[in-house]
């Protein structure tokens, strides 16, 4: 490792040879705007946004991906020249940007509109372009595609990319690009998979989840309605840095406080579901090894993973777990067996989930999701959602005091805590798998190999005298890698789980939006997971079959584990589509 010493507005500094200038301004507390870049994703230079000044160089240079390589090197990150290279270039991106910001779902969250006050760029700019009115799709379930909100940096294209899709890109050339399908086709029209990656990397408000905080509000304020919620365990460890909390901060507490003010009937924790997706799809996988099922089961709490597998590896369906997801099985709950103890007509329930995943806007709607003849859901809100309607009803988030889930279906285990994290499902079946096929209270529960925002780990665990190996894959680019050894014969694997989005749930495309001065230089997966880990480790339960909800569910309606009612209520199927 060469060192090489420089200097950056004429403070010096040691970096390591082939350093950016991003990075090395970075060392010393120096903020260099960028619109394009995403480290490791979309390193490309293109927005020019991050021009510094090198002493020499006969222009500037774009320091994302200028590598620092001279002994004495000098540069200058705030020169007057720099500043006013950056705000031309705003004003040129303003030309003909659609500058209705008050009415835009990323008003006060926009890294555009952010670097237009810091560098005070007016509304009425210099520059007046072709500003042509492009349709807007809002074609698919969850997200609104909004061109004329588009600057064309590129993250979203480099994002799906990444995820192994690659639905949308650049069409056209000069001043007629613009980024979208194939032939100019709709997204529903695509083998998107609504994992929503690409809204949480847009810079501005060209790509946002399908709101549907109106609805939600409209059944709060419906007499006859009885309207449940329920969160997603990743929630927790997010949704505090809408309110500019440390990232990683669990809130779960005056989360459960916020709701109950919001005017929901009862607040309930998709935990418990995770702790009965846990009893099924352990039991289903006992069940595949004792008598000669497929193998390797693959788990099924991932939306978008699932409709990726239906699009791309359509051979591999019968590898699923049928087990439904811990936000369907909670609301097949809520309007069954909750809805039978409480005397209520499953039909005048409104089941409202916070996820951290706009696939889970989509799978609402998909076949075998109506336990009780209703939707099991009827409205997913993504965490940005719900913040949405606490500021919008004026709730000073924290100065919140914490309170608890209802008790009906609110107590829930470890194990169910960490299934936000990628490796957690496993780690969870594995608790429960390893307990079953004993007979005995395993003390050493903390599967740890499978733990860490790696895209690929591997691991073999001796259960009651068999090696069962194990795989976890997050992110749609490594669960493919995956799944080619499997289809080509190459892996002798049992149990695999896959995430769609890199990292799991807590970095879902429903989460708080973070700027790319953030995502650059923060590990975002491993601080909110963290929370997660830190909550497992405290709960006096972390087993999810040591759950007195999951055993009081079983002997009162369920019966056990894989039972008739079981499948007719917890478990779907899958179908083959056609990719484009």
């Amino acid at each position: 490792m060469e060192m090489i010493n420089i200097k950056i507005n004429n403070i010096p500094l040691t970096v390591e040879k082939g350093t950016t200038i991003l990075e090395a301004a970075e060392k010393i507390g120096v903020k260099i705007p960028t619109l394009c870049f995403l480290k490791d994703l979309n390193e490309i230079g293109a927005c020019r946004m991050c021009v510094a000044e090198v002493k020499g160089a006969r222009s500037l240079v774009a320091s994302c991906v200028y590598p620092i390589e001279r002994e004495g090197t000098e540069i200058f990150t705030n020169s007057r020249k720099v500043q006013q290279s950056r705000k031309t270039t705003l004003e040129l991106i303003l030309s003909n940007h659609d500058r209705k910001c008050l009415s835009c779902p990323r008003n006060g969250s926009c890294e555009l509109q952010q670097m237009c006050y810091d560098f005070g760029v007016e509304d009425e700019c210099r520059y007046d372009g072709s500003n042509p009115k492009v349709k807007v799709d809002t074609s698919t379930p969850h997200l609104v595609r909004n061109n004329n909100k588009c600057i064309l940096c590129r993250r979203c294209v480099a994002v799906c990319n990444d995820q192994y899709v690659g639905v949308i890109g650049a069409n056209n050339r000069g001043f007629d690009t613009e980024i979208g399908c194939y032939f100019n086709a709709d997204l529903n029209d695509t083998s998107c998979v609504s994992c929503g990656q690409c809204t949480a990397v847009c810079p501005t408000g060209a790509l946002v989840e399908k709101d549907q905080t109106d609805e939600v509000f409209a059944a709060l304020d419906d007499p006859d309605k009885y309207v449940v919620v329920q969160t997603a365990p990743a929630i927790r460890a997010t949704l505090g840095e809408c309110f500019d909390m440390p990232i990683g901060t669990n809130v779960k507490g005056k989360m459960v406080t916020a709701l109950k003010m919001l005017g929901f009937d009862k607040v309930f924790d998709t935990d418990f579901g995770a702790d009965l997706t846990i009893m099924e799809e352990a039991n289903e996988f006992i069940e595949r090894v004792k008598n000669g099922g497929t193998l390797p089961m693959i788990t099924s709490c991932s939306p978008g993973w699932i409709k990726f597998c239906e699009f791309y590896y359509p051979d591999l369906l019968d590898n699923l777990s049928s087990c439904k997801s811990p936000q369907q099985m909670t609301g097949a709950m809520i309007k069954t067996y909750y809805a039978q103890k409480e005397g209520l007509n499953p039909e005048d329930i409104v089941v409202v989930s916070v996820m951290p995943c706009t696939a889970k806007k989509f799978e609402i709607g998909r076949d075998d999701q109506n336990a009780a003849g209703v939707p099991d859901v009827d409205v997913v809100l993504t965490t940005r959602e719900l913040a949405k309607m606490i500021k919008a009803s004026q709730i000073q988030f924290t100065k919140l005091p914490d309170s608890e889930f209802d008790p009906a279906l609110g107590i829930t285990t470890g194990a169910a805590a960490i299934f936000g994290a990628t490796g957690g499902v496993m780690e969870a079946a594995l608790r429960t798998a390893a307990d079953t096929l004993t007979g005995q209270s395993l003390e050493s529960i903390d599967y740890t190999e499978v733990r860490g925002t790696d895209g690929i780990k591997e691991a073999t665990y001796n259960v009651a005298g068999m090696d069962v190996k194990v795989a976890v894959a997050s992110g749609l680019t490594n669960a493919a890698k995956v799944l080619d050894k499997v289809r080509a014969g190459e892996a002798d694997y049992q149990f695999i789980e896959i995430m769609c989005c890199p990292g799991g749930c807590v970095n879902g495309g429903g989460q708080p939006i973070q700027p790319a001065s953030v995502r650059n230089f923060t590990d975002l997966k491993a601080e909110r997971a963290k929370a997660l880990y830190e909550e497992d480790k405290n709960l006096p339960l972390r087993k999810s079959h040591d759950s007195p909800i999951i055993k009081q569910v079983y002997e009162e309606f369920l019966e056990k584990p894989g039972s008739h009612k079981a499948h007719e209520l917890l478990h779907t199927s899958y179908v083959k589509r056609e990719k484009y």
